[in-house]
């Protein structure tokens, strides 16, 4: 079961829908990202949730997803999820990402949840889980600081 430290807290309205955030993604994304095959499983007003898929092609020697991998799927989630807080896309870039490898994903889809933890006019926070589909305790988590550009 995917973490979810937003659950349970507030009734939270949602801004985007997970199609409008997959069209974001479609329309904003470069194509080596877009290869990874996010798609958007839920959003809400402070968080959103995807889905990285497991790929051969993402695993590294060993068998396990590559870290590279996981750090730009929560790179991108963290936009979706500032999106949604926002209640719109707007030009933003990554001023920090810190990131810390708890066990290895193998063979299952990776839910990345993500919980904006200040939403400001120029800076935005969030805190993101990386957890294998199925399982009880994330892969990785991160933190991520954004400024927002427009």
């Amino acid at each position: 079961m995917l973490w979810r430290p937003w659950a349970g807290r507030h009734n939270l309205r949602v801004t985007l829908t997970p199609a409008d955030a997959d069209k974001i993604l479609a329309d904003n994304f470069a194509p080596w990202v877009l290869a990874l095959g996010l798609t958007v499983q839920e959003t809400g007003e402070r968080h959103a949730v995807l889905r990285l898929p497991w790929s051969e092609e993402l695993a590294r020697d060993g068998g396990g997803m590559s870290g590279q991998a996981l750090m730009a799927a929560a790179d991108t989630a963290t936009v979706i999820a500032i999106s949604a807080a926002r209640g719109a896309y707007g030009p933003m870039t990554t001023v920090q990402q810190s990131t810390s490898f708890q066990r290895p994903v193998v063979a299952a889809d990776v839910l990345i949840g993500v919980r904006v933890t200040k939403l400001g006019k120029r800076m935005a926070f969030a805190d993101i889980t990386m957890t294998p589909e199925g399982a009880e305790e994330p892969s990785a988590t991160a933190s991520t600081v954004y400024a927002l550009l427009g």
